[in-house]
């Protein structure tokens, strides 16, 4: 949450220092580089907002708690990122048909800054996605990158367009300037389209990683009581993983010591996945014959 804000507070700066340069500068690429960051602002908001009510607590209503709503944000982001991107393509196509005036050669200082300062927040941004394991900030972190793309982009097309007017070239230099947005537009739409499949995978409960698969069944069988598992279900929700698991232990097993082998299964399985919040668990009788490995006694 603390990411989001930070971002937030950075994107409404560079959205304002890059749309009155691109307005004064007649750069059209710095001009949709300003819409990418306004986007962000509300990407930002959103992750913000989705973040807020996933931590919320179960409740009489959902008592499953509120993880959904970050996935959910995610998916909200990455369809404005779609979006953005197609009515920056739109756009650039229009002022390449049409080319306008080359851009003013100082343009090329703000975007230099603003391609540092996005890089530099999109690598922390991402780094906390990573730690927390949020679908949510991820899309935020792709859209920070994103818009250092358009700003790198920008640069290029300027840079064309500022050295073409110098060399005495026609209005067709000037729309460099709008090839380089029509490009960026292009990476916006595949990080936009990247950042959507995990957001829906989440809302779908796909199945995790096989790492994490794998970690949970190894920290399940590696109770001496349990001698084998399956149906196996894990999904993500908002931060948090939830467990569904049959567990088989020796027949003559009491229901008291059922309910203890569970307890150490549920134990077992959030020592070695700390992000795992529910633990579902139902005892079956091991049908094999139990050796000294699931012994209860």
């Amino acid at each position: 949450m603390r990411a989001a804000q930070i971002g937030i507070l950075v994107n409404t700066a560079l959205a304002i220092t890059k749309l009155v340069a691109g307005v004064v500068g007649h750069a059209y690429a710095l001009t949709a580089d300003a819409i990418e960051s306004t986007a962000d602002i509300f990407s930002s908001l959103i992750v913000l907002g989705g973040l807020h009510i996933a931590s919320q607590p179960a409740d009489e209503n959902h008592p499953y708690g509120h993880g959904r709503a970050e996935a959910l944000a995610a998916a909200v982001v990455s369809l404005m990122i779609l979006a953005a991107a197609l009515g920056i393509a739109a756009e650039a196509v229009h002022e390449i048909i049409v080319p306008g005036t080359a851009p003013a050669p100082w343009t090329l200082i703000v975007l230099v800054g603003v391609m540092g300062i996005k890089w530099a927040l999109a690598r922390r941004v991402s780094a906390v996605a990573a730690e927390v394991e949020s679908t949510a900030v991820k899309a935020d972190a792709s859209h920070h990158m994103s818009d250092a793309i358009t700003s790198a982009a920008a640069f290029i097309g300027i840079s064309i367009a500022v050295l073409g007017k110098r060399l005495g070239g026609g209005p067709a230099w000037a729309s460099a300037d709008a090839l380089a947005a029509l490009a960026a537009s292009a990476v916006i739409f595949y990080n936009g389209a990247r950042m959507l499949r995990p957001a829906i995978d989440d809302l779908m409960d796909r199945v995790p990683d096989a790492d994490i698969v794998r970690r949970v069944s190894a920290a399940a069988r590696s109770v001496r009581e349990v001698c084998d598992i399956e149906k196996l279900k894990i999904r993500k929700v908002g931060l948090q993983y939830t467990v569904d698991l049959h567990v088989q232990a020796d027949p003559a097993m009491s229901l008291h010591d059922a309910h203890v082998v569970s307890g150490k299964v549920k134990g077992a399985i959030r020592a070695a996945m700390p992000t795992v919040d529910g633990v579902l668990i139902h005892m079956e009788p091991y049908e094999g014959h139990p050796g000294p490995e699931c012994n209860h006694e």
